[in-house]
Formats: structure tokens, sequence, C-alpha cells
């Protein structure tokens, strides 16, 4: 037969079985720092679409596409 003390020690076990189980679920669902990985995500995909942007801008072809656009738009007779 359990004495007071033994009946004492369980609930104490069976409330700091419950309460790390709550902590486990807690940290399961929790998405503290979510934010911080996404502003990282996107600042590393707009730098990468910079860097692109940046290499086709300076190629050969676009200055002279657009060049050859701004002298048909000057020389078209209205």
């Amino acid at each position: 037969m359990w004495n007071v003390i033994e009946c004492k020690a369980v609930r104490r076990l069976c409330a700091a079985g419950e309460e790390l189980t709550a902590r486990l679920l807690r940290a399961a669902v929790a998405d503290d720092g979510m934010s911080t990985v996404e502003y990282a995500i996107g600042t590393i995909a707009a730098a990468a679409f910079g860097a692109v942007l940046y290499t086709v801008v300076t190629g050969e072809s676009i200055p002279d596409a657009l060049t050859g656009i701004i002298e048909k738009a000057l020389n078209t007779s209205v």
C-alpha cells in the first residue's frame, strides 16, 4: 500500500510529465524566427535577381536593342 509521500511523488512526476509534454508541444508548433529565415531567403533571391539583371543589362544585346528602338522612334516621321 502506498503511503502519502509516495502518492505526492507520483503526482509531482505526473505534473512534470504534463509540463514537459506541453513544452514539447509548444516547441513543435512555435514558429518564432520564421520571419527571419523568410527575410534571409528573400534577400538572397533579390541579390541573385539583381546579379542576373545586371549581367543581362551590361551585355551587348540589350544596349544594342535599346539603341535600335530609340533610333527607330526618333527617325519615325509623323
